[in-house]
């Protein structure tokens, strides 16, 4: 391996870490390419609304979903590629969710370069399993001591209609990033999530674009799809795509009352 290609391969698996822990996750520049509704002005009861309450309600969702949320588990397929779609390496993992923070994974299948798999999706599910039980601290969490949100109107992603705000972090740091959320009018759940990093990551990474989608699945909210594309020096665009599926939530509860869901 060239000292080109192993600085490549840790710039991109380090940012990617990153990313993992700044959005909670991760995601990108295909996503935002499809044809949205116009964005229009903030309409009744939403017109007084300021970025504090919108943020005051978001939490407040999130809290009752988490109180409710056991355990799920889930299929993901990680790959990396190049703009003309060839596929360097993929990974799929079942992922199992024990509340409130544990996070097993077990490999399913894995195909090409076992370098780019190692350097690059090993280390981001590790992150991501680190980060879940603690081992990582970061104060990376979407709340108002991280960002102050800046409603911006009112827009349609798919059959959700969304308040729709800009996130803009408080400091300057790599765990954090800049962009906008949009966030579901009635159940108060982030639907999506896109931008870029708060700060430089690496001198080896010039740009890097990121969205994360949210699906509802039952009562939850749950990830359905990230794309992050980076732009690196040399090497030039690379994108990560994570598909989220085949969700199975609270299963434990026997199909008895909310949260027995399955896709």
């Amino acid at each position: 391996m060239s000292l080109r290609s192993k600085a490549y391969t840790l710039s991109l698996s380090s940012f990617l870490a990153v990313l993992l822990v700044a959005t909670g996750a991760l995601a990108a520049e295909g996503p935002l390419a499809e044809t949205l509704p116009p964005l229009t002005p903030l309409t009744a009861p939403y017109q007084n609304m300021t970025g504090d309450e919108l943020f005051a309600r978001l939490l407040e969702s999130n809290r009752s979903r988490d109180a409710r949320l056991r355990q799920y588990s889930s299929v993901r397929t990680y790959r990396v590629s190049n703009d003309e779609g060839k596929v360097y390496a993929e990974e799929i993992v079942r992922l199992d969710y024990q509340a409130p923070d544990h996070k097993r994974f077990q490999t399913l299948s894995e195909e090409g370069s076992g370098l780019v798999r190692d350097l690059v999706l090993k280390r981001l599910i590790a992150s991501e399993s680190e980060t879940s039980t603690g081992r990582a601290h970061h104060d990376s969490a979407i709340k108002p001591a991280n960002y102050e949100f800046n409603l911006l109107g009112e827009q349609d992603i798919g059959p959700y209609h969304c308040l729709v705000a800009q996130a803009t972090p408080k400091r300057k740091d790599k765990y954090l990033f800049e962009g906008t959320v949009w966030i579901d009018a009635q159940d108060y759940a982030i639907v999506r999530i896109a931008g870029q990093p708060a700060k430089s990551l690496s001198f080896w990474i010039t740009r890097a674009d990121f969205v994360r989608d949210y699906e509802k699945v039952f009562y939850f909210w749950l990830p359905a799809q990230d794309e992050t594309w980076v732009h690196i020096r040399l090497h030039g665009r690379k994108m990560l795509s994570i598909q989220h599926g085949e969700y199975v939530v609270n299963e434990d509860s026997g199909g008895k009352g909310p949260g027995m869901a399955t896709e």
